[in-house]
């Protein structure tokens, strides 16, 4: 696959999820020529990426001139008021503002730059590391089609791409998607620690819990049913799933447990934005 960039991507921030995003676009055939990289101290595999590739790195945003196609914000929240207006020179007409920086609105985004920019904002999660993300994102007046397939294209590279119109709900949806590996991974450690307390060998059920989650996610991926079906394809009347549900399903069970979760990941991501 190859990307019509009208001019160079500007990758600003190298940290794990502005380099995941890199590699993957790298490994779908974005031409590294076309990649300028913004960051102080790129390190680990990212610094070694950007040095297999060639990719120029600039420790300093001024020292850039030129308008790039796309400036792919991936910087900690804290310091984007800091560096947005860095950035305002760079942005002309043609330039796409793509931001995964988490926590941001697109009217914070907005407000360091020049009038009419064009800015995108999404949230994608880890899994986009080895191309299983999934990433939601929203676009601004100022968004053309042209613009909002070049985006949708480049996130792509991560996952599956799902668009909304209002920005509001990138709250939920970073307490269900951006937050949810770390669900799934909980989920797999306590599955372990169970089967550990049960009287299993502590690698042996950390390997039997990993694999369970892998390919129970294996098959909820390629089965036609729902997940609820799937569950109760495995849960037999009387049985020794229908005894753990009993326990999981219960009062202040997974249930509730998982919907208050959600419900302070959204409130905290109400509190964090701007």
């Amino acid at each position: 696959m190859s990307f019509t960039l009208q001019g160079p991507l500007l990758l600003v921030g190298a940290g794990k999820m502005g380099g995941a995003l890199l590699s993957r676009l790298l490994e779908r055939g974005l031409d590294p020529r076309l990649v300028i990289v913004q960051d102080p101290e790129p390190t680990g595999d990212i610094a070694d990426l950007l040095a297999d590739h060639a990719i120029d790195v600039l420790p300093y945003i001024d020292e850039l001139s030129s308008a790039p196609a796309v400036i792919l914000l991936a910087v900690k929240p804290q310091v984007m008021d800091t560096v947005l207006p860095q950035l305002a020179h760079l942005v002309d007409a043609h330039t796409l503002v793509l931001s995964i920086a988490a926590g941001r609105r697109i009217a914070g985004v907005e407000a360091h730059l020049p009038k009419g920019a064009a800015v995108v904002r999404a949230m994608p999660n880890t899994p986009a590391a080895i191309g299983r993300g999934v990433t939601v994102a929203v676009a601004n007046s100022s968004v053309s089609p042209a613009q909002r397939g070049l985006a949708d294209e480049l996130l792509s590279a991560g996952g599956g791409v799902m668009w909304v119109t209002d920005e509001a709900l990138l709250d939920p949806v970073t307490a269900v998607s951006g937050s949810g590996p770390a669900y799934v991974f909980l989920l797999a450690e306590c599955l372990a620690e169970a089967g550990r307390a049960a009287g299993l060998d502590a690698d042996f059920a950390a390997k039997l819990a990993r694999d369970t989650v892998i390919g129970s996610a294996a098959l909820l991926e390629q089965s036609d049913l729902d997940a609820s079906a799937l569950r109760r394809n495995v849960t037999s009347p009387g049985g020794t799933t229908a005894a753990a549900l009993e326990v999981l399903t219960g009062p202040k069970g997974l249930k509730e447990l998982m919907a208050e979760a959600v419900a302070a990941a959204t409130k905290r991501g109400r509190e964090l934005a701007k």
